[in-house]
């Protein structure tokens, strides 16, 4: 059914504009991008507005905006719920949205919450530490090398050759330098030298299932051992992404388990990625959620793997259409009958 739209999203180059930094801005959204998700809204016969970031999204609906659902992709600007800023705002308007709820944006920006947030499950995942100040690196009772990376950040913020961290003192370094330059925790864990994937994801619950895998190789030119910030900013040149199948590696295969289970464990939906890294011995680990996963058609992973396996782009933000409404059906079914209060 034909609804209207509305677009949240964080414009990078309007934050550019406001005298933030590259970096700052990292994962903040290109125009064609939010062209190409309007784009294929429209192709599905929808109307569309554009709201914008999380300020502009209260002084609309201030005004008396209303909208038959919200296509979100605000990832925030500050603050370890920073993701979680649009979604709790439209929870209090009673305002259907794409993706997950406040509270798994909230624990799946934290990547020492997520982990804890899988202690219950079989989702295998490097034993880690969180530092908070550098008298935290004395606990570091972890196999080296590790891996450091800021707590709260994606894209590959934070991270470089240098995240890969040989001893105790180098430890302390690296945690100095991230400490100063993200005023967030560090997460330390033990190294992964093994094989990296991110898988796609659609859907939610029992319903959720595996889109595809991509495997990161990294090309001679790039920052080896490490998907890092300057290897994704230059992914075309640096980066190999290798659609493999479950039915024909054994390791995809136990990547993509793990990952649906990953999936379903934090409650993630509609669509996004779980990245997997392997460990010495081939067995694929968690390494991090990606519940509000970038849509940019040819840039980002989602979307490539969407193409992989034959699924437009239009059909791929129909599908995510398609589960956010699922969804806000069923709570009014279940309101009519008086399950929900």
């Amino acid at each position: 059914m034909p609804m209207n739209i509305g677009l949240t999203y964080d414009l990078r180059d309007e934050y550019l504009a406001a005298g933030y930094s590259e970096d700052e801005t990292a994962e903040f959204d290109r125009p064609d991008t939010i062209e190409a998700i309007e784009g294929a809204l429209r192709g599905l016969g929808h109307t569309t507005d554009r709201i914008g970031n999380a300020r502009q999204l209260v002084g609309r609906l201030a005004s008396g905006d209303r909208w038959g659902l919200v296509f979100n992709i605000c990832e925030g600007l500050s603050g370890p719920g920073r993701e979680a800023q649009v979604p709790a705002i439209l929870d209090a308007f009673d305002i259907p949205y794409t993706f997950a709820d406040p509270l798994v944006m909230c624990v799946c920006l934290d990547k020492a919450m997520t982990k804890l947030a899988l202690a219950g499950s079989d989702v295998r995942t490097p034993r880690f530490l969180k530092v908070e100040c550098l008298a935290d690196t004395v606990r570091a009772d972890l196999r080296y090398p590790l891996f450091a990376k800021p707590l709260s950040e994606g894209t590959g913020k934070g991270i470089s050759p240098a995240s890969i961290v040989p001893t105790p003192a180098r430890l302390r370094e690296v945690c100095e330098d991230l400490l100063e330059r993200y005023r967030q925790p560090v997460l330390v864990e033990e190294f992964l030298p093994g094989r990296e994937f991110t898988c796609g994801l659609l859907g939610a619950g029992d319903d959720a299932r595996v889109l595809g895998t991509l495997e990161v190789i990294l090309k001679k030119g790039a920052e080896q051992g490490v998907y890092s910030y300057h290897n994704k900013e230059y992914c075309e040149s640096l980066v190999e992404y290798r659609f493999v199948l479950p039915d024909e590696d054994d390791e995809v295969d136990q990547a993509e388990a793990l990952a649906l289970e990953a999936w379903r464990a934090l409650g993630c939906r509609d669509a996004g990625r779980i990245d997997i890294r392997s460990d010495a011995h081939n067995r694929p680990n968690f390494i991090e959620a990606n519940p509000l996963a970038g849509l940019h058609p040819n840039h980002s992973d989602l979307p490539m793997i969407a193409t992989a396996v034959g699924l437009p782009y239009m059909d791929l933000i129909g599908l995510i259409v398609d589960s956010a409404m699922q969804r806000t059906s069923t709570n009014m079914n279940a309101l009519s009958a008086g399950v929900v209060k």
